[in-house]
């Protein structure tokens, strides 16, 4: 009997410790999983999308902000970069649109063509309408397959994880066609 009432007392003390300690922090609290829609079983779901980039003309959809350094013109270190581009179904640029992809990218390697890529996936059809998957990670451009991790999300995708695997389709100095599959966890 005594051995319970320790424990029960331990807990207690551990339970009024840690509301202690955050109510005196004034910025840190417990969360209701429930209301953060956090109590059902997540789902894993897979989207395919295409993105059809401009890199010249006053429609451009990605643009260099801050140009690689010039003794690294080859791996484009140093290189900045902002894209905002329709997402589409289908590789051909007229195929049905159902969002967007924003982001920024910079040339990170001194030594061969990497990006490190910062972008959100901004979703425009049904249930996912107003959602976003984000992917940060580094885009080695030697692969034909890169694989970014899946950093989180926003409506739908809220404690999203995962991944998104990348293929470039096409690519000239003009424009390219990219391929986006993404693998994401969320409830």
């Amino acid at each position: 009997m005594a051995s319970k009432f320790l424990i029960f007392s331990l807990l207690v003390s551990f339970q009024v410790l840690t509301s202690t300690l955050a109510n005196e922090t004034g910025f840190v609290g417990t969360l209701n999983r429930k209301e953060l829609g956090l109590h059902k079983k997540d789902k894993v779901s897979h989207f395919k999308f295409f993105f059809h980039e401009r890199f010249t003309g006053s429609n451009a959809t990605s643009v260099t902000v801050v140009p690689s350094l010039p003794n690294y013109t080859a791996t484009s270190f140093g290189l900045v970069g902002i894209t905002d581009n329709a997402l589409t179904v289908g590789q051909e640029p007229n195929s049905k649109v159902v969002g967007r992809i924003e982001g920024l990218y910079a040339g990170t390697s001194q030594t061969e063509f990497n990006l490190l890529v910062v972008v959100n996936f901004l979703l425009t059809e049904g249930k996912y309408n107003g959602s976003t998957i984000a992917v940060l990670g580094r885009n080695r451009l030697s692969l034909k397959v890169r694989e970014l991790p899946v950093i989180g999300g926003s409506g739908v995708f809220k404690f999203a994880t995962g991944y998104a695997e990348t293929k470039t389709l096409y690519l000239d100095a003009d424009r390219s066609t990219i391929e986006y599959n993404i693998y994401v966890s969320h409830y």
